[in-house]
């Protein structure tokens, strides 16, 4: 007698660390929704609404066993602003002492929702005083020797952060939001911005500092767009023996270029170390970043849920933690 067929059982998550860009998800999250969804006292949810969808959706597309969201304890650090004072300037909130960032003034009480709802699911938040998340999120990815990592934001900085040693790092990007998510290692990297694919990630930093960044109020070199900047990388190899060439009678860099380069001497002196996301950064968890299976405190989530009227978002997180 022939046994019965069964299915094979679903298989075990692999192991994975995702890291969230918080600020860069809330914020789309925020613009994504109408500000019409609110809670039972009319305090606009739009943003709770769509991070915890978010969270939900990239626990089940990835599958991860280790998750952190990381978040901006100062979001335009002092260390960045001395090296290049328009470091985010233009974001600055009229009047305040450069340290304050203009947010929506709706968004601003959904922040600590967001994290408690994060706390009472059990969901590790990591900061570091006196880094912005970006820091966060390459800290944690660099010092990863387990695990493969994927990183999620919508900021292309973090595009410097993918490797392939010693362990597997992945940017999913969703600058044009999470259905049209791209995942970027070195090979996409390299192929998408023209940089050498041996080191893409330190590539695209010095890119980005070549050609500059108006959303982060870097300037840039004058007269070099991403075209430019990259044909110099491909070329020469590296933003150092661009610069080397500069001074170089045989090379054959073109005078133009050079004098272009030499008047941009003491701007990529000091663009480098603000583009460069920080390795080293003393990271504060707030648990450990291990993806719980329910949650850490259902009573309380349940609570939460209720209050602010997002009990469908949470009840579709907290099926994503189960592996539903």
């Amino acid at each position: 007698m022939t046994a019965p067929e069964t299915s094979p059982p679903p298989t075990a998550p692999q192991p994975t660390v995702l890291l969230l860009d918080a600020a860069s998800l809330w914020f789309r999250a925020f613009h994504a929704l109408p500000e019409s969804m609110t809670a039972p006292d009319g305090t606009p949810v739009n943003a709770v609404r769509g991070f915890v969808d978010m969270v939900a959706s990239l626990i089940r597309r990835h599958r991860p066993t280790r998750l952190v969201v990381c978040l901006d304890l100062d979001w335009r650090p002092a260390f960045r602003v001395a090296a290049v004072p328009s470091y985010k300037a233009h974001r600055v909130t009229a009047g305040s002492d450069g340290t304050v960032e203009e947010v929506p003034p709706a968004l601003l009480p959904q922040v600590p929702v967001i994290l408690d709802l994060l706390a009472a699911a059990g969901i590790a938040t990591g900061g570091a005083a006196g880094f912005e998340a970006d820091d966060v999120l390459g800290t944690l990815a660099a010092r990863e020797r387990t695990d493969p990592v994927v990183v999620v934001s919508g900021d292309r900085d973090l595009l410097q952060v993918v490797a392939d040693t010693p362990v597997p790092v992945r940017v999913l990007y969703v600058g044009r939001g999470l259905a049209k998510a791209e995942l970027f290692g070195p090979a996409e990297v390299a192929e998408r911005y023209g940089v050498p694919a041996d080191r893409a990630g330190a590539a695209y930093a010095e890119l980005a500092a070549l050609r500059g960044d108006p959303s982060d109020g870097l300037p840039g070199v004058k007269g070099v767009g991403e075209k430019t900047a990259s044909g110099l990388l491909l070329q020469y190899g590296s933003l150092a023996a661009v610069r080397a060439a500069v001074t170089d009678d045989s090379s054959r860099l073109s005078q133009g270029m050079r004098a272009k380069l030499a008047a941009a001497g003491d701007y990529l002196d000091a663009a480098l170390p603000v583009v460069r996301v920080a390795t080293d950064a003393q990271v504060q968890m707030s648990r450990p970043d291990a993806l719980p299976p329910v949650p850490a405190d259902a009573t309380r989530l349940d609570d939460l849920a209720r209050r602010w009227g997002v009990e469908r978002p949470v009840t579709s997180l907290v099926a994503a933690l189960a592996g539903e």
